[in-house]
Order: C-alpha cells, then structure tokens, then sequence
C-alpha cells in the first residue's frame, strides 16, 4: 500500500519533499488512513480539521480525536468550526454544498497564510465511481463524468489509487484507529443512496463493477481530452470577450449539428444548466431581447451574438463626482482635468472623452445606470430625445444598456459615457472653464 502511494504521488506529481500539504482530515478510517501512509513517507504536512457542528456531541469528539493523534505524532494542527446549519440557509444551498464551501474557503485560506503549497483529501477510487453516478444522475456534459481528479488546482486527492475495501484492510492490519460518522450509514443524501442502494445491485449483477467502473472512467477521461480539444477550437472562432461581456456568436451555434452540446460546454462555466440551453437554442431565433438566469450571470439573445455578463450588483448604486476630483476609479475608471477655455483648445470628437462647459455644471455630478423615461439632447439636435430610443438606434444590446453610465449635473445628463455628451453642456465661445473627462487607456488620437 505504501509503494502505491508514494508511486501515485510521483506518477500525477502530487507533492515532494520540498512542498507543503495540508492534509483535510475528518478523523474517519480514509483520512486516517491517508495521514498514516504520508507520516511514513518523507512528504512534509500538517493537518487540518473541520468541525461542522452537526452532530453536536460526536462533532466535538471528533476534533480533539484529531487534535490528539496530531498532538501525539507532533504534527501541525489546525481547526476551524463552523455553523453550517445557518450557512446552508443563508445561501439556500443543502447542507453538504455548504459544508463543502466552508471547508475549501477556510482550508485554502488556511495554506496561504502558512505558506502550504497544496491541500489533500482522502477520495479514494470508490468515491470516484459514486461521483460519476452523482454528477450523471443530477445532469452533465462530459466532464462531469470523469469523477475526481488527480489533481485539481491546489487540490490533491493522494488515495485515487486504491478502493474502500483495500484502506479497511490497511486499517485493520495497522491497527490504525478512526472515528465513525454515522451520518454515513443514513440514505437521506443522494450519494449514500448511490452507496448504499445501487452500487451493490450492480455488484450482484457483476462482482468485479468497481473494478470495471474504474476503467470506464479513464475511458472518458481519454475521450474527453479529443472532446475538449474540438470545443476549444470552436471557442477560438465563437467566442469573444468585449468590454467584460463575452460574446457568443448565434449563428456558428445554431449552423452546429451537435449545437446544445456545445453551447451547454460554452456556458456551463457560467453555471447554466442543460434544460436552460435548449431553452436557448429554441428561442434563438424568435426572442430576440429573452434574458436567460444562471446563479452567476445573466445571457441575453441578441441579434447576432449570446451575450453573457455577470449579475450586476451596482444597477441602484450612484457615485458622486467632486469639481477636485482628478482620478475616478468606480464604476468606471476615467481622469478629470480642468482648465481656462481659449479658443485656440481643439475640440476632441471621441465619444470616450467628454469635453464640458464647466460654467453649466453643477457639482457634485452624479454617475448612475440608465433609467427608464431618461431624456437628453444629443450633441448637434436640438429636440430631446428618449435615451431608450437613442439605443435602439444605435443598435445597443441589452447588457450594453444596462452597462452604460450617466453623468448627470443637476437632474439633468451631461454626458452618456463613453458616447455621446448633451448638447446643453457643449464648449462655446462664451464657456470660461472645461471640464475634460476621459476614460482612462484612451488615446487622444
């Protein structure tokens, strides 16, 4: 078992003797287990323990079960407890998603502050296959079925190589001691079902399952390495970012035989699932403007492109601008210069830097989103103009709407950023004092 692990850790280049791991360690027989086999080898580590506080007492009696096998060995020894009952409600996920989230936060965390190079978990080879039944009973593309990885980041899983029934026996003939989770034998949670219930019906169908599950699941590692390379293609030519919005463009989706599955690759990593990506590709075509919602970001059907951005947080928020203000940084980043007018000072016509009549302004100025009922008078018209109709004019998409701000002096808008400034504030030859404000990256050419 020894040789195993260490030939495991340097086939995947897990760790060495010049890096650091924390070791996640519940006090249960697999992580156990792991700590015995890395205090035998020549890999420096500590421990770190998570106290959930959801069995109350047992809880408890896992940390300082933990706490002393690390006090005993001379080991490093970390803690943390957690209310994961109120963090599962305020974040309205289940209980494991929320311990999972307290216990990566913390632990990576925990390797930045001391200087660790990695943290390491006990999923073993039987984790593996109830992970791909997981991620295949709850809906997945391909990488979903790959189960765990090796390494994932700063994530190391060191017991990949062996199965449950293999770490008993190394318990049982090491006299290693471990804790039990009784939570572990209960089928309220959809992986103990797996456990508990399916597994075994396949192992009396076929006794060597795991075994053969386990060379299914290199298989579609393989194969994902093909699919993924024939995604990343597609992405090079489909994809685009302007502006912090990705862009996505509709008609190479929709011109694609296999067309959801790439599009469901494109947008899992903004958190949509399957059923909301042929609800896409249904309404690509007859709803142009329909908002699609992930946990993360927002996709609007726009006319040539599927426009994702993240939920923007700051659409009620407003910012004052001072008459000394030189440099604003939020939202958005511009310079502010002011200077007497002459008429020798050349007019700059980009829509990216505003040149004001700092006589007509009156500070602070405000910048805020677009509302609804917005009027202006665009430079060089005299009538008002709805800013909505200003839009569709100029063929804005909805996510560039919603990402584009206003200067506003007195109620009244000075300047759409980054596009067109009012005709009421324009330099004349009776302006005194300008007020340049330019967005910052842009030239003046």
């Amino acid at each position: 078992m020894q040789q195993r692990f260490e030939a495991f850790i340097g086939k995947h280049g897990l760790c060495s003797a010049k890096k650091q791991v924390m070791l996640s360690v519940s006090g249960g027989i697999d992580s156990m287990v792991m700590t015995h086999l890395f205090l035998k080898s020549q890999f420096p580590f500590a421990i770190a323990h998570c106290n959930f506080n959801l069995r109350q007492r047992e809880a408890d009696e896992d940390e300082t079960f933990v706490k002393n096998f690390a006090v005993t060995n001379n080991i490093p020894f970390f803690s943390a407890s957690f209310n994961t009952q109120k963090h599962a409600e305020d974040r309205k996920i289940s209980i494991q998603m929320a311990a999972r989230e307290l216990r990566i936060n913390w632990i990576e965390n925990l390797i930045l502050q001391n200087n660790y190079d990695r943290y390491a978990t006990a999923h073993h080879l039987d984790d593996q296959i109830e992970t791909f039944f997981n991620n295949l009973l709850r809906g997945t593309g391909i990488h979903g079925l790959h189960g765990i990885l090796p390494r994932q980041d700063k994530l190391i899983h060191p017991m990949l190589f062996c199965y449950r029934h293999e770490i008993e026996q190394y318990a049982t003939d090491n006299n290693i001691a471990f804790r039990t989770d009784s939570s572990n034998n209960k089928t309220d949670y959809q992986r103990n079902k797996i456990r508990h219930n399916l597994i075994p019906v396949f192992e009396m169908i076929k006794p060597d399952f795991k075994w053969v599950m386990t060379r299914n699941i290199e298989n579609l590692k393989a194969a994902e390495n093909v699919y993924q390379n024939y995604i990343d293609s597609l992405k090079r030519t489909l994809v685009k970012e302007e502006s912090g919005l990705i862009k996505i463009v509709k008609k190479g989706i929709l011109d694609l035989e296999n067309r959801e599955s790439v599009l469901f690759e494109l947008l899992n990593p903004f958190e949509f699932n399957i059923s909301q990506v042929k609800s896409i590709i249904k309404n690509a075509n007859i709803s142009q403007g329909a908002v699609f919602q992930s946990t993360t970001h927002r996709l609007v059907i726009d006319r040539e492109y599927f426009i994702v951005e993240i939920h923007d947080e700051q659409k009620t928020e407003v910012y004052q601008v001072k008459a000394d203000d030189q440099e604003i940084e939020i939202p958005v980043k511009m310079s502010v210069i002011s200077y007497e007018h002459n008429s020798g000072i050349a007019i700059n016509s980009s829509p990216l830097i505003a040149m004001l009549d700092g006589d007509k302004l009156k500070f602070p100025l405000i910048l805020r989103k677009w509302q609804k009922g917005d009027i202006f008078y665009p430079l060089g018209m005299s009538n008002k103009k709805l800013l909505s109709d200003f839009f569709i004019d100029n063929k804005f998409s909805i996510p560039e709407k919603d990402n584009t701000w206003i200067l506003e002096s007195d109620h009244q808008i000075a300047w759409i950023v980054g596009h067109r400034i009012d005709e009421r504030f324009k330099i004349t030859n009776s302006t005194k004092k300008v007020f340049e404000f330019k967005l910052k990256g842009i030239s003046n050419d």
